[in-house]
């Protein structure tokens, strides 16, 4: 990917999600965090040192640490419960699916390292099923932010919801997109970019491909918009209607199967109430091979250019 940033431009949201964390707990003390032998991947050293007595650590019992955040929560706490999310939504599914979702807890799950972000260590640590999986179910928000912003404005976000929720993050560095005041809101896309030929719709390490990609194309002549779509399960229908009505076509990019995902979540709207041509970046239906996280997402067609050349593809198609 030839991105314009250099490393001190990027940041992990991994950094605002804990620092986010440890500035509500310091005004709310039913916070607490549970993970699943995770305190340095989930970066919650700082937590650890500083509320001793509010990180659970259940161990390598992934099953286990999502009961042990809805007891919590029924015992009156706020959990946070944090994992490499293929650990967290493939082993707990069950779990998720009873004793949070059904049971309707105020529990809110964070896959860690999401996506592809633990490239070299292979499919069985690629986590690109878990928005087919959760967005499946009642009663959990899906979320996944495009920076450290956004991010922060999410765990703010959750802390003040009242349920259960998953927050889909990843290690990967991403440039900042969104102001220092940002104010995230459920169910609500964000205009990144406005344009009339052509929109992509992306979310988490994708969503600044995604503008790098209209800049590409704007210097083509072609004017495309650009929405973040944090907020997977609700959608934010009225947006992706009016960019079909306003663009005539809609590409979708993003760190996951293209089955179940986004994309899948995107066309249902389409096809319900504004049907025109769309294309679906992602995993097309395989596991993904090992490699850099970031050349993964290059691999399999969502570099900036490749984006880019994909809407110009997808405009042919437009009545």
């Amino acid at each position: 990917m030839n991105a314009p940033f250099d490393a001190a431009q990027l940041h992990d949201c991994r950094d605002a999600f804990v620092a986010t964390l440890e500035a509500l707990a310091e005004a709310n003390k039913h916070i607490v965090a549970v993970c699943n032998d995770s305190v340095g991947s989930s970066k919650l050293v700082g937590f650890r040192d500083r509320f001793p007595d509010r990180l659970i650590n259940v161990g390598i019992a992934e099953q286990n640490m999502v009961g042990v955040g809805a007891g919590l929560a029924n015992g009156g706490k706020v959990p946070y419960v944090c994992a490499a999310s293929p650990f967290l939504t493939g082993r707990a599914l069950e779990q998720i699916k009873a004793d949070v979702a059904y049971s309707r807890t105020n529990v809110k799950l964070v896959g860690i390292s999401s996506g592809m972000a633990y490239g070299e260590l292979g499919a069985t640590h690629h986590s690109i099923e878990d928005f087919a999986w959760i967005r499946a179910l009642p009663n959990v928000p899906v979320i996944a932010p495009a920076d450290r912003v956004e991010t922060a404005a999410a765990v703010t976000w959750a802390a003040q919801h009242v349920g259960g929720c998953f927050l889909r993050l990843s290690r990967m560095g991403v440039p900042d997109l969104f102001p220092a005041d940002h104010v995230f809101e459920l169910g609500k896309a964000n205009l990144l970019r406005d344009g009339g030929d052509v929109t992509i719709i992306a979310n988490g390490v994708l969503a600044h491909r995604a503008v790098m990609a209209a800049t590409l194309l704007a210097s083509q002549g072609v004017s495309a918009r650009v929405l973040n779509m944090a907020s997977v399960r609700p959608m934010d229908a009225q947006a992706i209607q009016s960019a079909a009505r306003d663009t005539g076509a809609i590409l979708t990019c993003e760190e996951h199967t293209i089955f179940g995902g986004l994309g899948s979540a995107v066309a249902e709207v389409v096809v319900d109430s504004c049907p025109v041509p769309m294309t679906r970046l992602g995993v097309p239906g395989v596991f993904a091979h090992t490699g850099a996280a970031n050349q993964l997402l290059d691999d399999f067609g969502m570099s900036p250019e490749a984006i880019a050349s994909s809407a110009t593809t997808l405009m042919k198609r437009k009545a």
